[in-house]
């Protein structure tokens, strides 16, 4: 069976025999009523998917090709040892993500660190623990990182994030590679020139290249071949100055599918865009053949989750608007209150059962704002009904809070019909662990 929306859910999401939604084979309302309400369900399959996806389609156009995961999409152990069997790096922007990978026994010569103000704490620590790459985002951290690293006698390759000026018509709070942007060295006032030569002029830094990032989710393709273009030809002329560039990357920021009028490129078409720019513009400048260094997080991991929730109170307004109260809210998903991010939504437990009434999904946190989807046709709800929103994993719950003291949800991966607790929900006691009496 099939439903409208499928193409937004995990790639193994089906409807069963009792007309329920399923995912990785397991029943959402059984793993429900199993391990509770609210709770964020991630497809195996989908994930291992989509990474090998992007090192297909990038390394079949560009062999010298790594994918690097951008794990602030979402990380915990059980992520990260899944892309690291799948031969993709991690990009951390913490210190807690950077141990999180050591935990999870990720290979740290793989490991980007990026982030525009790492502490002297985490830099120390990214040092001490051999990781691959530290991607330099200020003349600060430049300072520090240089005199950290002398101070063990080791010699630490990095990369210097460049900020193109290039708008990739993306919200406002995710657009990165624009002059106005607090990430970055601007080529327009002459940051990004005096970061590579001081770079280069560092006694334990060892630069391998370049990165930029553009911003989350780029719908659009030309924003990349624009900013490649314009980063190569900034830094052509370093080569005389004894720039070596072995490693470029034009980060990530590839789009996924929330709701069906908005399609995401395919991931073939981010990778032609992006090859064509990086071996044309290569070649031209007389550059060689970089590695190229790609960053999905969002694409790898946004698909694959799915959020499950409860229906609790009901509150019909007379030709104003009907609120369906659901267990979560702002609290486990943020992106519709900070982004004006939409998303889709089904009745898990009654697949089949046509739209009816046009309803607003609202949370049970103590704000007006917090409504998950505005104004979305469903069947007509009953408290206890569970409803399904797709592409959930990504920001979702690495963006979650214990806003009003709520506990985050239980995450669950699942496969081949089984379902196995990555995450435990927290406990009233956990909120307050960390409190002193």
């Amino acid at each position: 069976m099939t439903f409208d929306n499928i193409d937004l859910f995990p790639v193994t999401a089906d409807i069963n025999a009792d007309d329920r939604l399923t995912l990785g084979g397991c029943d959402a309302t059984a793993l429900v009523a199993e391990f509770g309400s609210p709770l964020l369900v991630f497809d195996e399959e989908s994930i291992r998917n989509m990474c090998r996806q992007f090192a297909d389609e990038f390394s079949a156009r560009y062999s010298d090709t790594k994918v690097v995961y951008a794990s602030k999409a979402f990380i915990n152990a059980a992520i990260a040892k899944l892309v690291a069997e799948e031969d993709l790096g991690l990009d951390v922007v913490s210190g807690g993500e950077l141990a999180v990978a050591k935990a999870a026994d990720v290979p740290l010569d793989g490991v980007y660190f990026h982030g525009n103000n790492k502490t002297p704490d985490e830099l120390a620590f990214a040092v001490d623990s051999g990781i691959g790459r530290i991607v330099i985002d200020s003349f600060y951290e430049l300072q520090a990182l240089n005199d950290i690293a002398r101070d063990r006698g080791v010699t630490q390759d990095v990369m210097v994030r460049l900020s193109p000026n290039v708008d990739p018509h993306t919200h406002a709070h995710t657009t990165t590679g624009t002059l106005d942007s607090k990430f970055g060295f601007a080529i327009e006032t002459g940051d990004a020139a005096n970061a590579i030569r001081q770079t280069l002029a560092a006694s334990n830094l060892d630069l391998v290249g370049v990165h930029f990032h553009l911003g989350s989710p780029i719908f659009e393709l030309e924003p990349y071949s624009i900013a490649i273009d314009t980063v190569l030809t900034f830094i052509a002329p370093f080569k005389d100055e004894g720039l070596n560039l072995r490693e470029f990357s034009p980060g990530g920021g590839f789009a996924i599918g929330y709701v069906r009028e908005e399609p995401p490129p395919r991931i073939a078409d981010y990778a032609e865009v992006i090859v064509n720019a990086v071996k044309a513009r290569c070649s031209d400048l007389g550059l060689g053949q970089p590695r190229l260094i790609i960053e999905p997080g969002r694409s790898i991991v946004g698909r694959s989750g799915v959020a499950l929730y409860t229906v609790g109170a009901i509150k019909d307004i007379p030709s104003v608007r009907k609120y369906v109260s659901l267990d979560g809210g702002m609290g486990d998903n943020i992106r519709p209150v900070l982004y004006g991010s939409r998303y889709e939504a089904v009745v898990a437990n009654r697949m089949s059962d046509p739209p009816q009434e046009v309803v607003t999904l609202a949370g049970k946190y103590c704000e007006s704002g917090d409504v998950l989807i505005h104004d979305i046709e469903l069947p007509v709800l009953e408290t206890g009904d569970i409803i399904a929103i797709p592409a959930s994993g990504a920001y979702v719950p690495s963006m979650a809070s214990n806003y009003n003291l709520n506990p985050r949800p239980a995450i669950v991966m699942v496969s081949d019909g089984s379902a196995r607790l990555i995450r435990r929900r927290e406990s009233y006691a956990d909120l307050m662990a960390m409190d002193v009496m």
